[in-house]
Formats: structure tokens, C-alpha cells, sequence
């Protein structure tokens, strides 16, 4: 396999821009959320600039976890120690934020505590069993693929070219006949261990260590980026109006859709050079030191912009207002996590 040598994988410059572009991405992603769900109650103006911006960067959740793979795969492990240390450090901020969303849960009168201290032991427990917030189900998927991560990775380093792209290709194809709309080809043929994010690990070490020979390739991808945010919109558009499959269908990151956008984003990030000054780096490996706790913290700081404050996509029009209150959360939200990172002696292992 032609791959591009790399020694110090997680210092490459692309692959910090893309983390912070998909950590951007995924908040943008979640602001999009109460005007598309308002379909019918919201101006359609605006629920058509919503549906826009939710398909420009649906790219966002993959593409975490193809720069996991790009960045994993590749090494040797000792199981014991992988698991200890990458579990340790994504369970221990994730049980924290988990509590504090069970608290915001209590503070916003979405649950209640009585005086059965068993009964309110069982609530949490229940709420940490499925998720104390809606975005925390990307870290319950993230720690299943590091249960797998071992031995994906030593299938990865002593496959072939070919058998990689067999990997993929079948993984494609799986999620293609397994899409409602081509659900009548679908056989009865087990085809379950192809499925899920496990490909987004395999096509991240792909694309990210493969010289591509390809003319004008960065072109060629804007062009599939561009068509994949076309018909993510469109599409979704058609099935929320004229419902025969679920309306959120082309939504879903392991979509054929979704998967052209997140290839073609990765891409273009890693062809991609941009002439910035050393302010703006710093500024970036700063923010790219927190992703993780920003990732967990945004959902609460975006509870608490629109209520009190009224910090929504009813700002302005929503393709202002949307990026922009992202903007905002983004940096409180590092703001945040850099705090509780300066509590003394649990401050780093809680922050995330």
C-alpha cells in the first residue's frame, strides 16, 4: 500500500485543521436542530437555510472518527495498555459531563429527585445507561470502536491495498442495500459485520495515508463535496414533505450521502495548505488541546445561551444567525472546559 511516511501522526498540521473544522461542524450541526424540527411551524425560508447548513457539515461526526482511524490504525498496541489509557481518558471527562447534564436535567425540571435515595441512585444510573444528553451518544460509539480499534488496527497494517479496498467497498455496498429505499435488494445474506462506523476508521487510515495520483484532485472533490451537500438537502427536503422513508434518512452518518461528504471534506483539508500566521496556530492547537471537553460541554453552554439570554437562530436570518451562535458556543465552551482545567489536582482528568 502506498502511504505517506508518518512518525508523529498526531502532530500533522491538516489533521488538526479538520478536528477543529468537524468540532465547529458538529456544534453548527445541533444549532440547526430546533428549526428543523419545526417543520411546518417555521417560516420555510429558514427552514431551508437550516437544511442547508445541517447538510454542509453532516461530514462532522465521521469525520471524528476517521481521524481516530487515520490516527490509531497504524501503530502497534498492547491491548491492556491501549484500553487502560485511551478508556481513561474518554470515561473519566465523560462520566463528569454526564452528571453535570443530569443536574441541568434536574435544574430545567426535566426529572425530579424524591426522598427515596435508591429510587433517585436507579434515575441517574438509568440516565447514564442511554445518555444524560443527545450528544453524548458519539462517546458510547466511540468507546465500542475502541474495543474493536486492536484488532481493526492489525488487520489494517498487514492487509494489502486490495484487501483494504475490499474492506471498503463491501462496507459500501452493505450500507447501500441497507438503505429504506433499497431495502428490496437487500439479501438475506448476514452482512452485519460491514456495518457501522468500523468503516469510517478503515477509510480514515485510507485517506489519510495514501499519495493520491490524481489530477486536480482537490477540484474533484469540492465538485463531491458540493454534490453530496445537494443531495442531503434536497433529499431530505423531498422525504420530510412527501414522507414514504424516515424524513432524517439522509441524515444518518452511515448514509452513502454522508459518506461522499466526509471523504471529500477529509480530502480537501489534507490537500489543503493554507498560508496562516503563527497567532492563528496557536490559537488553533490551543483549541485543539480542549476538543474533546469542548465537544462534551457545548451542548450545555448552548442550553444556557438561549435561555436566559435569548442566543438562537433567531438572532437574524438563520444562515447568519446559526454559525454564529456556534461561534459563540464554541468559545465559551472552551472558555469552560479551559477553567475547569485549572482546578487543582482533578481539574485535567474531569476536563476532557
Amino acid at each position: 500500500m502506498n502511504v505517506a511516511p508518518v512518525a508523529k501522526p498526531a502532530n500533522i498540521d491538516w489533521i488538526s485543521n479538520l478536528r477543529l473544522i468537524a468540532l465547529y461542524a458538529v456544534i453548527i450541526l445541533h444549532c440547526t436542530s430546533p428549526l428543523l424540527m419545526g417543520y411546518g411551524k417555521v417560516p420555510i425560508s429558514d427552514w431551508w437555510q437550516a437544511d442547508f447548513l445541517n447538510a454542509l457539515v453532516r461530514f462532522a461526526v465521521p469525520v471524528f472518527v476517521m481521524i481516530t482511524g487515520a490516527l490509531l490504525l497504524n501503530r502497534e498496541y498492547e491491548i491492556g495498555d491501549f484500553l487502560k489509557k485511551r478508556l481513561t481518558r474518554v470515561v473519566i471527562p465523560f462520566l463528569f459531563w454526564s452528571l453535570v447534564y443530569v443536574w441541568y436535567s434536574w435544574y430545567n425540571e426535566d426529572i425530579s429527585f424524591g426522598s427515596d435515595a435508591w429510587a433517585n441512585i436507579r434515575q441517574v444510573l438509568h440516565l447514564l445507561k442511554y445518555g444524560s444528553a443527545y450528544h453524548l451518544w458519539y462517546v458510547y460509539m466511540l468507546i465500542g470502536l475502541y474495543f474493536f480499534i486492536p484488532v481493526i488496527g492489525k488487520f489494517v497494517r498487514n492487509a494489502s491495498e486490495k484487501e483494504i479496498l475490499y474492506f471498503l467497498i463491501v462496507w459500501f455496498a452493505v450500507m447501500m442495500i441497507t438503505q429504506p429505499y433499497l431495502s428490496r435488494y437487500n439479501p438475506s445474506v448476514d452482512m452485519h459485520y460491514f456495518a457501522g462506523f468500523a468503516g469510517y476508521l478503515v477509510l480514515g487510515h485510507y485517506l489519510a495515508h495514501k499519495e493520491f495520483k490524481i489530477k486536480y484532485l482537490r477540484g474533484w472533490m469540492i465538485l463531491l463535496f458540493l454534490t453530496g451537500i445537494v443531495i442531503i438537502a434536497i433529499s431530505s427536503r423531498l422525504l420530510i414533505a412527501y414522507p414514504k422513508y424516515p424524513g432524517t434518512m439522509f441524515y444518518e452518518p452511515v448514509n452513502p450521502a454522508v459518506v461522499l461528504l466526509s471523504a471529500s471534506i477529509f480530502l480537501i483539508v489534507k490537500n489543503t495548505n493554507p498560508k496562516v500566521s503563527p497567532t492563528i496556530i496557536r490559537i488553533r492547537d490551543f483549541a485543539g488541546t480542549y476538543n474533546y471537553g469542548i465537544y462534551l460541554a457545548h451542548a450545555l453552554v448552548l442550553y444556557f445561551l438561549e435561555d436566559p439570554f435569548g442566543i438562537n437562530y433567531k438572532l437574524c436570518t438563520p444562515i447568519i444567525s446559526i454559525p454564529l451562535t456556534a461561534f459563540i458556543a464554541f468559545t465559551l465552551s472552551l472558555l469552560v472546559v479551559w477553567l475547569i482545567n485549572k482546578i487543582p489536582l482533578v481539574g485535567k482528568w474531569i476536563s476532557g
